[in-house]
């Protein structure tokens, strides 16, 4: 399942300057559930890994909040290279990396895509969203001609700023869980059988 893994890239010229490397998914290539975010912050960058900063602390609790852990689940972003200043990647940008997003999408096959934050969810849906308003809503969408189940979520930063985004949040991370079927059910399954 190495072909997940974006060893050399050099498509664009300003993330080649500003990264000091590529940082690619993390977890399970046959999870349950997949989290996209935009793009590699300062942490991510240096650590090689998504999510490792204040961001991923909060998605860490909220997963624990669902019953899950970080093992459980596929951590992902748009682009794999670090935006100077932690700008927003560019629509160029976002399509130079799409191809490598949706083989790895294709290559989890999970079975809720969670977007975390609105730069991700716009680019999987291909339309403009209002992510604190749509959050926790689920599209049926099609990514490189297949069908998938997308979920909305705030970005975990958004808690930060706004501790009325908090609920929010951990609400859709649970409901991406139930929707997976990776909640603990009583008989102590860890998924529910069929859907």
């Amino acid at each position: 399942m190495e072909d997940c893994r974006v060893t050399e890239c050099t498509r664009c010229p300003a993330l080649v300057d500003s990264r000091s490397r590529i940082v690619n998914g993390t977890g399970p290539t046959d999870a349950d559930l997949l989290f996209v975010g935009e793009g590699p912050g300062a942490n991510e960058d240096e650590q090689g890994e998504p999510f490792v900063g204040r961001s991923g602390s909060v998605l860490d609790d909220a997963l624990r909040t669902a019953g899950l852990d970080r093992i459980d689940v596929r951590i992902t972003n748009c682009v794999r290279c670090r935006p100077p200043e932690n700008r927003d990647p560019t629509t160029e940008e976002l399509e130079n990396c799409r191809g490598y997003l949706e083989r790895e999408i294709a290559a989890v096959d999970p079975e809720v895509v969670v977007t975390l934050g609105k730069v991700p969810s716009e680019h999987l849906l291909e339309r403009s969203v209002a992510v604190t308003k749509e959050a926790g809503s689920l599209e049926e969408v099609r990514i490189d001609g297949t069908p998938r189940r997308v979920l909305l979520c705030v970005h975990p930063a958004a808690t930060l700023y706004d501790r009325s985004q908090e609920e929010t949040f951990e609400e859709a991370v649970e409901r991406a869980a139930e929707l997976a079927g990776v909640t603990e059910s009583e008989g102590g399954q860890s998924r529910l059988d069929g859907f």
